[in-house]
């Protein structure tokens, strides 16, 4: 259940496993008692939200001769734009008649009904300290102080504009789901709900940082995720101390296990399949109210590789296209650097038309191999960084048409040859290839270090930070897990999902039933 209570009963009204459980709060609520003098109230509120134009405060009497005061508070920037009375409402409950002024209600009868949980239409919820008061007004609900009563009532009311689910801009679809994530946290639970019906999906919440109080949610599928993993990410959030959260993003680093590899250790997607996916594969999920991604961990390396497409198309072609997803990811991080090397140190391997042609396109070019490289990598990387950041409808035309130019002035110009646009062009577009946009920055972080030790070593040089790559990515963990477990130690079983799609059949372990399959693996091995 949530940990602030204003979100159990919305109403569209008007203005576990056997863990220890960390306490992810950000500490709770300071006994700021309620006063029972309404003046005093009303002064400690005024002074909390001082400047504050928004803040609407409405003063109300009831009761025989109008002798009861209260009065409602809320932002009219947050709730509902109809003009339902709350207080109206509250005092409607206590009385038979459908309408009239509620003249026969005193104090007594309000307290008496509310604090022994009377039935009200809409719901209502007791507060019962200010800094909880404070906190459910900067939500979006109705606050209702009453003289003489040290508690207060509050309705939701919350009415802020939402974006309509759409096609994921990041992850676009040929076949299956077509919708997205937004940036509404429930409904994103409720659409991971409807899809994956099932009393094992759990979600906690809490709330971040002091000033942005931004409500995060984590999820996972009980006896599908292990259990050190999940305990292990509880105890990593439970250190953000007072940590501001605007975005999923903001989590990572407290999750990673290495703040300094290059390399992602969580996934991230706005794809409800991708979701439910990664859950049955015993993944965790972490969404902020605010955000459209979804962070999964614990990373893995190959899984950053797949998509949900993977499983929608036939077993050849899904499998055909993670073979050239890791194809391109070995020409993105290496064909730099295998360039400068050949031409540099091993120009004996290239057959000799081939190599006679490169001799003369680099004929007149005043840099060496190295400083070519990285001055057409440099205008690339500008280039795509310009694309991104231009409005949609003329950034892709921007980048085209700057390459386009750019490539064809530094050939003309004898900046660099043909043969060097060649070798950018194709690096930039096996980047693209790859499903997981921090995979990719991460590769075009590893080029450059390649590339000065190509250029230093040669082929020696290459394979030295080769292996230095597959020793930092053989000892990287996330959330205790190996990174490379999919593929390390050497298992046929596991390289059925990994580096080809066998039919879904023949999968020991797939991320559709790899939680319904344990119980059967297990049984088998103790056979």
């Amino acid at each position: 259940m949530r940990k602030h209570p204003i979100d159990q009963n919305p109403s569209p009204s008007d203005p576990s496993t056997p863990l220890a459980q960390p306490d992810l709060t950000t500490g709770p609520l300071t006994t700021n008692i309620i006063s029972s003098c309404l003046e005093d109230n009303l002064s400690l509120i005024e002074d909390s939200f001082a400047n504050c134009e928004d803040l609407k405060i409405f003063h109300w009497s009831y009761g025989p001769e109008l002798e009861q005061t209260a009065f409602t508070v809320y932002f009219e920037t947050l709730v509902k734009t109809n003009h339902t009375n709350y207080l109206k409402e509250t005092l409607q409950n206590l009385v038979s008649h459908e309408i009239g002024p509620a003249m026969t209600v005193t104090i007594e009868d309000v307290i008496l009904f509310f604090e022994n949980d009377g039935v009200t239409s809409p719901s209502a919820e007791i507060i019962e300290n200010f800094d909880q008061a404070i906190k459910s007004i900067l939500d979006g609900t109705v606050v209702i102080f009453f003289n003489e009563w040290d508690k207060a009532l509050s309705y939701m009311a919350l009415d802020v504009e939402k974006r309509q689910a759409a096609e994921p801009i990041t992850e676009p679809s040929v076949q299956g789901p077509h919708v997205s994530f937004i940036e509404n946290l429930d409904r994103n639970i409720g659409v991971i709900r409807s899809l994956l019906k099932s009393p094992k999906l759990k979600f906690e919440f809490f709330s971040a940082g002091e000033q942005s109080q931004r409500e995060v949610a984590y999820g996972y599928l009980e006896g599908a995720v292990k259990p050190e993993t999940l305990l292990n990410f509880k105890n990593r959030l439970a250190q953000m101390d007072k940590e501001e959260i605007l975005e999923a993003s903001y989590l990572e680093e407290w999750i990673e296990d290495s703040a300094y590899s290059p390399f992602p250790q969580v996934r991230y997607t706005e794809r409800p399949d991708n979701t439910i996916s990664a859950l049955l594969d015993g993944k965790i999920i972490a969404m902020v109210n605010g955000s459209p991604s979804t962070l999964i961990c614990p990373g893995n390396f190959m899984e950053f590789f797949i998509t949900s497409e993977d499983y929608y198309y036939r077993t050849i072609f899904s499998s055909l296209i993670r073979i050239i997803r890791m194809a391109a990811f070995v020409i993105a991080l290496m064909l730099p650097s295998t360039y400068i090397a050949l031409s540099n140190f091993h120009s004996e391997l290239i057959p000799t038309v081939l190599l006679l042609a490169i001799l003369n396109t680099r004929e007149g070019i005043p840099f060496p191999a190295l400083v070519e490289a990285l001055i057409m990598e440099f205008f690339f990387e500008l280039l795509r960084e310009a694309g991104v950041r231009l409005p949609r409808p003329i950034g892709s035309a921007v980048s085209i048409v700057g390459a386009l130019v750019i490539g064809q002035a530094a050939i003309q110009s004898q900046i660099a040859s043909p043969v060097m646009v060649i070798v950018v062009a194709l690096t930039g577009i096996a980047s693209f290839a790859l499903p997981q946009y921090n995979m990719a920055i991460a590769i075009r972080i590893m080029r450059f270090p390649l590339m000065i030790l190509a250029a230093t070593f040669g082929g020696l040089g290459i394979m030295i930070g080769f292996i230095l790559i597959y020793l930092h990515l053989a000892t990287l963990r996330s959330l205790g897990q190996p990174y490379l477990a999919s593929i390390t130690p050497l298992d046929i079983n596991r390289l059925r999902d990994a580096l080809i799609v066998l039919p879904r059949r023949m999968l020991l372990h797939s991320p559709r039933n790899r939680h319904l399959n344990k119980k059967t693996s297990e049984g088998k091995k103790m056979q």
